[in-house]
């Protein structure tokens, strides 16, 4: 991250967004019930599972323990105090006599037979022992009617609201260094950096967008130490408004999901405490952070299912705050009233079919290579029909996109695309005449080529000159632009932290809002897999990826894990992806979501990527035991009495099973409302298995 923070933020010089005169406006503070800067940085944060919320985290137990029924704990209690108390009567009355035995055996014999004045120490030792007795009476019996239990399950929950709580056992101590005083900068003797950081925390002049981009910029110069006395001099005038992005922001206009930037996660619920889910995880708060992300997260729910609210904007704001914390670049598509959040959180906003747009969408993704702004439009105009060979469409496209730029030193616009697909002759010989004017002979053969496979059987010209057709529509004038009279942006600006979103107008133009969605999706793994500098992670959310998957762009999808990069995209249905990637789109992702409400079809593609796992059954054969004698039938009816079961013999057969980890069945009816089933992958290899995750925890 550059201290001084004057790299361009939108890739583009047109698009560059001036630094502001003054210091950035200060962020508005968190609320006043939530934590300070400081209690949330001295939070511990212990390593856990993929996909724990790991602020404040607490590991559980792996197995359950043994927990005993309500009426049985309270009857058993009640029997052995009943019974305490009878054997305390017993020894009070004189019916047993030898429990004062002990006693005597270490005092003096002149106390106790002396009846008629005994001495003050005989009466305080006697009391003494009275009361040990009892405690040993109650120790016994308290231990075999399981009082301590009874007391944590039933009286302890009345305390907890007026005492603090104690610390549980296992549970992780705070930072044995302050994370606040800035450890690392003192450790490197930038003693007065550090202060003066340490005094913008107590002040609560820095929130935490402001820490983790420090941190960042600290990094960068621990890489490259030529720029220390740009980040000290930064730090020591401005504070905490140092090395900020570009924009100036230094927060977003609104959150609405709960972050932890300490270690990029964001929260999107709880694991489900039902038996469904591994007692360990049963509770735990569920979060996503860019080493999951990495792998690429494919969500799939029936409209309605919270895709967008629970899913996708929590992961857009993550990106969006890591973006201008200088970690990370994203790209967020969908249709226009998505609800991903405010324009003034993103640096480009490029609303296409809307004349108000302040920004343009570069079509060949800002690349010079014919060959690859071809490959990348063949994807996006035929990618979705099985029956045409999306390399003949991109060997079409470079026999016109190559002599054009070269002609012309740009590539054509929609219109001049559309002219030069359709074959009209005034558009074709203005070519060749740019061409021999420019000495460009050798590239008329690209031209007599495309004249000879035009109008052949199985060419994909006319194909491809319907789909540009799409774009060549009133709505879209002023679009697409390559004359430099407008501001494209182009996904070759992902080295910068950018936040962008795209506005697809899929009310009225939806087969080419699913052509710009395969588009950007070309371009973006294109891209992403061709930066110099993959320090920032880079992330495409797609929001209704439907029609937007081509065999290619899954492939490229499988390369993102390795550039420090990655995709979530979303569908209404797995048939909305052609049925020989449906199983290759599930395999190309680390993580897999199915939203409550899919159907048993989809459900089958999920219980098919999950698998199997050996599990421990246990067939129970009950019998029921009855007594002959009338003291047996007594003795049964008291423990039928405490126990709440009759008196049964039990055979008991465990043997182990293989079985689906969630079927189709359970996946399509026994989701709850407002619940998912997401399994998770980093990009290291660690897998966490598919748990129940409530969204509304």
């Amino acid at each position: 991250m550059d201290t001084e923070g004057t790299y361009d933020a939108r890739g583009t010089r047109a698009g560059q967004v001036p630094r502001p005169a003054g210091p950035p406006p200060m962020p508005s503070l968190p609320p006043a019930t939530g934590p300070s800067l400081t209690e949330w940085l001295r939070t511990p944060r212990p390593e856990a599972e993929p996909g724990v919320w790991r602020y404040g985290y607490v590991p559980r137990p792996a197995e359950e323990p043994e927990r005993i029924p309500d009426r049985q704990l309270v009857t058993g209690a009640l029997i052995s105090f009943l019974t305490a108390l009878l054997v305390w009567s017993l020894c009070w009355n004189g019916y047993i006599g030898f429990w004062m035995d002990p006693l005597f055996w270490v005092i003096p014999d002149d106390w106790y037979l002396d009846v008629t004045e005994p001495p003050v120490a005989y009466a305080v030792v006697t009391n003494l022992y009275y009361v040990l007795f009892a405690g040993l009476l109650a120790m016994i019996f308290g231990r075999v009617g399981r009082w301590a239990e009874l007391g944590r399950r039933w009286l302890l929950p009345l305390f907890r609201g007026v005492r603090p709580a104690a610390p549980q056992p296992g549970a992780v101590t705070g930072p044995a260094v302050d994370p606040a005083e800035w450890p690392e900068l003192r450790g490197a003797r930038q003693a007065a950096v550090a202060d003066r950081l340490a005094e913008e925390v107590r002040s609560g002049r820095m929130n935490d967008v402001d820490l983790v981009r420090i941190r960042r910029a600290w990094q960068s110069v621990q890489a490259d130490p030529s720029r220390l006395d740009a980040f000290t001099g930064a730090v020591l005038r401005q504070g905490a408004a140092a090395c900020t992005h570009p924009s100036g922001a230094r927060d977003l206009p609104v959150r609405a999901a709960r972050h932890d930037l300490f270690v990029r996660q964001v929260r999107i619920g709880a694991a489900d405490g039902s038996e469904r889910n591994p007692y360990a995880r049963r509770g735990t708060a569920v979060a996503l952070d860019p080493a999951l992300l990495g792998t690429s997260l494919l969500a799939v729910g029936p409209p309605g299912a919270g895709k967008t609210g629970h899913l996708v904007r929590p992961v857009v704001e993550s990106l969006a705050l890591q973006a201008i914390a200088g970690q990370a670049a994203v790209i967020a598509v969908g249709a226009v009233g998505a609800q991903l959040g405010p324009d003034d959180a993103y640096d480009v906003v490029v609303k296409l079919g809307d004349p108000a747009s302040a920004y343009d969408l570069d079509l060949y993704g800002g690349t010079t290579d014919p060959d690859e702004a071809a490959a990348m439009l063949a994807e996006a105009f035929i990618g979705d029909l099985p029956d045409v060979d999306s390399r003949r469409a991109a060997t079409a496209l470079a026999q016109l996109l190559g002599p054009f730029r070269a002609a012309h030193g740009r590539f054509p616009s929609v219109p001049e695309l559309r002219e030069l697909l359709d074959g009209v002759p005034a558009a074709l010989a203005t070519l060749r005449e740019a061409l021999d004017g420019g000495g460009h002979y050798s590239l008329q053969r690209e031209l007599d080529a495309r004249a000879r496979q035009s109008g052949a059987p199985g060419d994909p010209g006319v194909l491809l000159a319907d789909r540009v057709a799409l774009l060549d529509r009133p709505a879209f004038t002023g679009f697409f632009d390559t004359g430099g009279h407008a501001r494209p942006f182009s996904l070759r600006s992902l080295e910068h932290p950018l936040r962008v979103r795209i506005d697809l107008p899929e009310r009225g133009h939806a087969e080419a809002s699913r052509m710009l969605a395969r588009l950007v999706l070309a371009q973006f793994t294109a891209s992403a897999a061709a930066r110099g500098d993959r320090s920032l992670f880079a992330c495409l959310v797609l929001d209704d990826a439907s029609h937007a998957l081509t065999a290619e762009t899954v492939r490229g999808i499988q390369r993102l894990r390795s550039a420090n990069a990655g995709a979530v995209l979303t569908l209404r249905t797995l048939d909305d992806v052609p049925e020989g990637l449906r199983t290759a789109v599930l395999g190309a992702v680390g993580c897999r979501m199915a939203f409550s409400g899919v159907t048993t079809w989809d459900g089958k593609r999920f219980a098919e990527a999950w698998g199997t796992e050996w599990v421990e059954t246990r067939d129970v054969t009950s019998r029921t035991v009855f007594a002959d004698q009338p003291l047996t039938r007594a003795v049964h009816a008291f423990r039928k009495l405490v126990t709440g079961k009759a008196v049964t013999t039990d055979a008991i057969t465990v043997r182990k099973v293989e079985r689906e980890r969630w079927s189709a069945s359970d996946l399509a009816h026994a989701v709850p409302v407002g619940h998912a089933v997401l399994s998770l992958t980093t990009v290291r290899g660690e897998h966490a298995a598919p748990l129940l995750v409530d969204l509304r925890g």
